[in-house]
C-alpha cells in the first residue's frame, strides 16, 4: 500500500548523510571532528588528514577510532577498502588498510599477536545511533580509482571515454551504498568549479569528472561548504546562502546563519527527531483502558438490573399472595 509523505515521516528514523567541502585549510576536517564532543566517530583517513584532530580536547579524541589507509598512486587500496567497507562487516589491517589481508593474517598465524593487534573490525551495518563514520576523503578516493583503473599504464597515459565512465561507476557504487545506508555518514572532500546546464560556473564538492561533480549533491541530505572570510571560518548550509556556490540542507539547520562552524546541529536535530517518533510510538504501543471499564460498568449495570427484577418479582407475589387469602 503506497504511504502518504506524513506517514512516511513518522515511521522512518533519520539518518544524516552531510558532504562537507571546500578549500585546502578552510576547516573541513575540524568541523567534523567537532562531532565527537557527543558523538563516536569511526574516521576513515585516506590522505594522512587526520593531524588536524589533535586540535580537539583530549577527551573528544578519545571517541575518534582512526582507521589509517595509506592510498597511494603504486598502491592505490583505498577505493577498494571503501567499497567493501560500505558493504558490512570488513576487517582492516593496520599496516595495509586492506580488508581481509592476506599478508597480515600470516603474520598473526606466525606470531603471538591476537587479530585486535593487527586488524581494525568496522560493520557499519551494526552501529549504535551515537555512532559516525567520517571519509577522509572523496577528494582521495576519486584519485585511488584513478590509479586503480590505470594500475598497468604507463606514466603518462592519458584516460579514456570507457575510463571515466569506469571511475564514475565507481564512484556512483561507493556514494549509493552511503545515500541508503541505515547508519550516519560525513564525508570530506574539497571544491572544483563546474558549469551548470544553464551555463553558469558554480563551486560544487570535488568527485570523479566535473560532470559527476555537477551531481554529486544527490547523493546526500546535506551539504556544507566551508570558506574562510574576514579572517575566520564559515559554513554555509542553506541554499540562499549563494548563488555561486552549491550548499543545501532537507532540514532547517542554516550554520551560517547561526554561526556554527560545526556539523553537530544537523546530527543533533535529527536525533531529537528520532526521540520524539520513538516517544510517539511507544505512546502508540500502549493498550487503552477505556473498553475494560466500559465492559465492568456494562456488567455492573447488568447485575443492578437483575437484582431490581427479582425484587419487583416478590413484590408482587406477595400481593397475590394476600389476595387469594
Amino acid at each position: 500500500m503506497a504511504k502518504t509523505i506524513a506517514s512516511r515521516k513518522a515511521e522512518n528514523k533519520t539518518y544524516p548523510k552531510v558532504i562537507i567541502y571546500g578549500a585546502p585549510k578552510s576547516g573541513k576536517s575540524l568541523g567534523a571532528g567537532k562531532l565527537a564532543e557527543e558523538y563516536n566517530l569511526i574516521w576513515f583517513d585516506f590522505e594522512n588528514g587526520s593531524e588536524v584532530l589533535e586540535q580537539l580536547p583530549t577527551e573528544w579524541q578519545e571517541r575518534i577510532q582512526l582507521v589509517s589507509i595509506p592510498d597511494t598512486r603504486d598502491f592505490p587500496i583505498g577505493i577498494e577498502t571503501a567499497l567493501k567497507v560500505v558493504k558490512g562487516k570488513s576487517k582492516i589491517c593496520d599496516e595495509h588498510g586492506k580488508v581481509n589481508c592476506m599478508l597480515c593474517t600470516k603474520t598473526a598465524k606466525d606470531s603471538d599477536l591476537s587479530d585486535d593487534e593487527l586488524f581494525t573490525t568496522v560493520d557499519v551495518n551494526n552501529l549504535p545511533d551515537d555512532t559516525i563514520v567520517v571519509f577522509d576523503s572523496l577528494t582521495q578516493l576519486t584519485n585511488s580509482a584513478i590509479a586503480q583503473i590505470t594500475r598497468n599504464q604507463p606514466d603518462d597515459y592519458k584516460l579514456n571515454y570507457d575510463d571515466w565512465a569506469h571511475l564514475g561507476m565507481l564512484l556512483d557504487r561507493f556514494l549509493s551504498y552511503l545515500q541508503q545506508a541505515k547508519y550516519k555518514v560525513v564525508v570530506i572532500t574539497h571544491e572544483v568549479e563546474s558549469e551548470t546546464e544553464s551555463g553558469k560556473t558554480i563551486i560544487v564538492p570535488l568527485g570523479g569528472t566535473r560532470n559527476f561533480a555537477r551531481n554529486l549533491a544527490k547523493y546526500f541530505g546535506h551539504v556544507v561548504y566551508a570558506e574562510r572570510k574576514l579572517k575566520k571560518h564559515v559554513f554555509s548550509s542553506s541554499t540562499t546562502d549563494s548563488t555561486t556556490v552549491l550548499s543545501g540542507s532537507r532540514t532547517s539547520v542554516d550554520l551560517q546563519k547561526d554561526g556554527v562552524t560545526s556539523l553537530l546541529p544537523i546530527f543533533t536535530s535529527a536525533d531529537k527527531k528520532n526521540k520524539s517518533l520513538k516517544d510517539v510510538k511507544k505512546d502508540t504501543t500502549t493498550k487503552p483502558t477505556t473498553t475494560n471499564t466500559k465492559s465492568a460498568d456494562t456488567a455492573t449495570t447488568t447485575n443492578s438490573s437483575a437484582t431490581i427484577n427479582d425484587s419487583v418479582k416478590d413484590k408482587l407475589a406477595a400481593l397475590r399472595a394476600r389476595t387469594k387469602t
